[in-house]
């Protein structure tokens, strides 16, 4: 089907949160140089809104582990976005859910094009051997690559960012009216390869509280993250915990007027960078180089552990396997280190 005959695209992007995230620019990127463009974009409901406020932009969420879950639920998932009359699908998650889907597409005659992943070189840049880094290509780069096939060009800026939100009344009278610089810090991520060392980010936030001018907040998930950053919240002064306590809506508006995330390689960092916050993200076992750097964040943002310790790095696209003694790579990164580049950022703001 040619371009010109497209007028209402399938987008598949299930998971994960970081992963939908980052379509955020390309979506928006899309839009701008297509707006007569109809998107279907097809994740998990708490992914939603993410995406909702893209123009031309709606959500069709998967329940995969209940309507839609196995062979007999993707069959009824087909038959219900069949009734949306699609013309093509362009598929940024290239897993085998997605693909039982574009197979049944394509016995329908609708045109599908899939992502690239790159699954070869990553498994060559993780395969824990010394070798010399070459970055791979930018995550945003292969799901533009995707529509690119369906026949659709189009530039991306830095500034194909999302609006800042409103934030709530009880929210804002919290964080944003004083005269201070709010800073987000994500000290959590779904694997230990990946996870700042506590003592250390603790140390880093009693450093930035001594800053004056700043105030803290500190964003987690979970029983346990949440009961670790309430301790925090409670043995500090000018630092408050989020978890638990807002809707995932109201936490996107408040990670929207931050102005400046600290995060680890994981989602709350792809969450600001849509917004075009400033991200320091801190890196262990994964690395820049794999093609996750959050969108339009400058190298000097991207704070990594030493190398020169840890030759194997990067170990893991995901953080979840390392060779023994790695488990301790991100010792190597002083909180100090981060401090200066968090004044840095705030003094050029």
């Amino acid at each position: 089907m040619a371009k010109s005959n497209i007028r209402h695209i399938l987008v598949i992007r299930l998971s994960a949160m970081g992963d939908v995230a980052m379509t955020v620019p390309v979506l928006l990127a899309l839009t701008q140089k297509y707006p007569d463009i109809k998107i279907t974009f097809l994740t998990k409901p708490f992914f939603g809104p993410i995406v909702a406020g893209i123009p031309n932009i709606n959500v069709f969420t998967a329940d995969v582990k209940g309507t839609h879950k196995g062979l007999l639920g993707l069959w009824k998932l087909f038959k219900q976005l069949k009734k949306l009359d699609l013309d093509a699908v362009a598929d940024l998650h290239n897993v085998l859910r997605s693909n039982i889907l574009k197979v049944l597409f394509k016995l329908n005659g609708i045109p599908t094009e899939q992502m690239d992943k790159g699954r070869k070189e990553k498994r060559e840049l993780t395969s824990g051997k010394l070798k010399e880094l070459k970055p791979l290509k930018p995550m945003h780069l292969r799901y533009i690559s995707v529509f690119e096939k369906l026949g659709f060009h189009f530039p991306i800026f830095k500034d194909h960012i999302l609006a800042k939100l409103e934030v709530n009344k009880d929210l804002g009278r919290i964080f944003l009216t004083e005269n201070k610089k709010v800073i987000g810090i994500a000290p959590f991520a779904a694997f230990p390869g990946k996870i700042y060392p506590l003592a250390f980010m603790k140390t880093l936030v009693s450093q930035l509280e001594a800053l004056q001018d700043v105030k803290i907040v500190l964003f987690g998930g979970g029983q346990k993250e949440q009961a670790i950053l309430e301790g925090w919240e409670n043995s500090l002064s000018n630092s408050f915990s989020v978890a638990g306590k807002t809707t995932f809506k109201e936490e996107l508006a408040l990670i929207s007027n931050l102005d400046l995330m600290i995060s680890m390689d994981s989602g709350n960092g792809h969450l600001a960078a849509m917004y075009g916050v400033p991200v320091i993200t801190l890196w262990g076992v994964t690395h820049p180089t794999a093609g996750f750097v959050p969108f339009g964040q400058s190298e000097e943002n991207q704070i990594t552990s030493d190398r020169r310790s840890y030759p194997l790095i990067p170990t893991s696209v995901y953080g979840n396997k390392f060779p023994s003694g790695y488990d301790r790579v991100m010792e190597t990164i002083a909180p100090e280190q981060i401090f200066k580049r968090v004044k840095l950022i705030l003094q050029k703001d």
